[in-house]
């Protein structure tokens, strides 16, 4: 305990206090800090230091740890040492709003699970194409009738862009695997094949055509039917419904399947994802009047055999119902060890499920004060990503980037 006094008494002295209310991690403004900071920084840093320093640190959230990067040389070994002694670093969800007016502006927020707030990203606008869309969990796309836009690094910091592909599509199966970019399906109603099929390589800025989604899909090949997860070198395609899934190999331009992904005949809907190398599967139980349950299963990709993992708790899933009569589908962002589930159209409660090493999993409730404000016109659209303190460095040196923690 006096370790922990020790250690917030010099954050106080580098102005970690003010953290809460506003937070703009950048050089500039650590160096400008008073020379009586500096002084009482160096005193404290003689009395916290090596293994001491870094276990304390270990168990800083990683939103606080950038600025400790600038109090000296040994506490930026410090904090690099104790990241790479972490193993559980549980990932950010990152929800994006995009106004539905011109000039169709974007606000980010993300949700910090280690510190439980959230984090206002101003940031430079996104550059409109079309309406802004996710798909397996961090990656973001427009996609108009010329020009397609995609990013899919954690903080969304870069974005690649390519002509459209051939084939003109409004709601298509998006995907990034290795140096493909997927696009299948989604096609408007004057194109003569629903079921098409196009590979964007990154490396060769190149379009190909592929072999079309199998006849299954005729009828539901398009995002708002379909859920993919993406692990390389496949991809995996979803009926939500049915729990129907083939899987896509854009090397070799092959569809396997079909695979039966319905755990439960009770499973009335159910969404894909990867975690860790898992597929998962999380499905509704009972119908859309009376939702049951809310479980999570893992898939062997060898055998297709499933192994449950665990279930939404009873308070838990009667606050996911409790402001609508009926529940059709819901949505999930996932990566790492967390799982992020919620219903887009209404977000302002969002349910964190932490997948437990060995099996089982913890649930929290998240109340999401990006919500708070907005216009129940725009459009929310939610990544999920790993965050790591190379990130957050990357972030504060690009362009004019500022992270506000809300209260």
């Amino acid at each position: 305990m006096m370790y922990i006094k020790e250690l917030c008494r010099v954050f106080f002295s580098i102005k970690i206090q003010n953290l809460p209310t506003f937070c703009s991690f950048k050089k500039k403004e650590m160096s400008d800090m008073g020379n009586s900071s500096r002084a009482t920084s160096s005193f404290d840093e003689q009395s916290i230091h090596g293994d001491v320093l870094e276990a304390i640190l270990s168990h800083v959230p990683l939103v606080h740890l950038l600025p400790a990067c600038g109090v000296s040389k040994s506490w930026t070994a410090a904090v690099s040492s104790s990241l790479r002694k972490s193993t559980n670093t549980k990932p950010w969800l990152i929800i994006h709003t995009q106004s539905s007016r011109h000039p169709y502006s974007t606000a980010t927020h993300a949700y910090d699970p280690e510190s439980n707030m959230w984090i206002e990203i101003r940031q430079p606008a996104i550059g409109y194409v079309s309406t802004l869309r996710s798909s397996h969990s961090n990656l973001l796309y427009m996609l108009s009738p010329s020009k397609l836009s995609l990013s899919f690094d954690p903080l969304h910091l870069t974005w690649h862009h390519a002509v459209a592909p051939k084939v003109s599509r409004i709601d298509p199966v998006v995907a990034v695997v290795g140096s493909h970019v997927v696009v299948a399906g989604g096609a408007y109603d004057f194109e003569d094949d629903p079921l098409a099929v196009e590979v964007y390589d990154l490396e060769s800025q190149q379009w190909t055509k592929s072999d079309p989604m199998p006849e299954f899909f005729n009828g539901s090949a398009a995002s708002l039917w379909l859920s993919v997860a993406s692990g390389d070198p496949h991809i995996f395609v979803m009926e939500k419904t049915s729990g129907v899934t083939y899987s896509f190999n854009p090397n070799n331009n092959t569809w396997s399947g079909p695979y039966d992904l319905r755990p439960d005949h009770r499973v009335f809907y159910s969404v894909i994802g990867f975690s860790n190398d898992r597929l998962i599967v999380i499905g509704m139980l009972g119908d859309a009047e009376d939702v049951d349950g809310v479980k999570f299963w893992e898939v062997n990709c060898e055998s297709f055999e499933f192994d449950e993992i665990g279930e939404m708790p009873a308070n838990l899933l009667e606050n996911l119902k409790s402001h609508d009569s009926q529940i059709s589908s819901i949505d999930v962002s996932m990566v790492g060890n967390a799982a992020y589930v919620y219903i887009s159209s209404r977000a302002e409660e969002v349910f964190m499920c932490e997948l437990i090493d060995g099996g089982g999993c913890r649930w929290r409730s998240v109340a999401n004060t990006s919500a708070n404000g907005r216009s129940i016109m725009d459009k929310l659209v939610f990544t999920c990503s790993k965050i790591g303190i190379e990130e957050l460095q990357r972030a504060t040196r690009s362009e004019n980037r500022k992270f506000v923690l809300k209260r």
